[in-house]
């Protein structure tokens, strides 16, 4: 792959996505939640009323997905993500995703010079090759937390047992599938954000990116290592 790559994974609310927007930015690489590419799927679902479990019909909405489709405004609802983690479990689905993938991070838009994906399998499966891997996590009731008062802060009615138990069966699903489970590269950095403030995190993380990069500390955070 051409220009850097950098692979951000870890289960839901762990606040991989906060840290990889943030790391896009400071660094001038393209960002792409992968998350949203089944979620777009599963929003394409509900808005047919197509059941979660027709495999085909999944596979065939994800072989067509586009870019625009990444912009739908109700990408982020509970609703959306639950259908979301479901279909992600089929092989057929991510197939037909991988290439999708793949491709943003070889050619990344707008001549940027490499690009940030953060996922559940991004330095597993979609770039096994990436020279920064980071495994984003935190407990499991910290993340029901952030996920409650993020749904909260949305206006959507929640329930705080219920966002726990509905996040631990997802954890479940995405660990237990038998393509592309959630796990750590062997080579990945984990960052546990358990008791981490956001500006930590990024802290913490940029410091990776100097050390696997051969970048000081003062050009990354500059912005130079965008010529990589």
């Amino acid at each position: 792959m051409s220009g850097l790559v950098i692979a951000v994974d870890g289960p839901a609310a762990a606040g991989k996505g906060t840290l990889a927007r943030r790391l896009a930015a400071a660094l001038n690489l393209a960002h792409l939640d992968t998350g949203n590419l089944y979620r777009a799927v599963a929003a394409r679902l509900l808005e047919e009323g197509v059941s979660a479990e027709d495999v085909e019909r999944a596979t065939r909405v994800a072989a067509e997905l586009q870019v625009q489709d990444l912009e739908r405004a109700d990408l982020r609802t509970e609703r959306v993500g639950q259908v979301a983690s479901r279909v992600s479990a089929y092989p057929e689905v991510r197939a037909a995703l991988l290439e999708f993938q793949r491709r943003f991070a070889k050619e990344p838009p707008e001549g940027r010079a490499g690009a940030i994906l953060d996922g559940r399998d991004i330095g597993t499966v979609v770039c096994p090759d990436a020279p920064i891997k980071l495994f984003v996590t935190a407990s499991l009731e910290a993340r029901a937390r952030r996920r409650h008062e993020e749904l909260l802060a949305r206006g959507e009615p929640t329930i705080y047992a219920h966002v726990l138990a509905e996040m631990e069966a997802r954890d479940t699903r995405d660990r237990d599938r038998l393509v592309a489970p959630l796990r750590a590269a062997s080579d990945a950095v984990t960052l546990d954000t358990t008791n981490l403030s956001a500006d930590e995190v990024f802290a913490a993380a940029m410091a990776v990116v100097a050390e696997k990069s051969g970048h000081s500390k003062a050009s990354v955070r500059s912005g130079t290592v965008e010529q990589y």
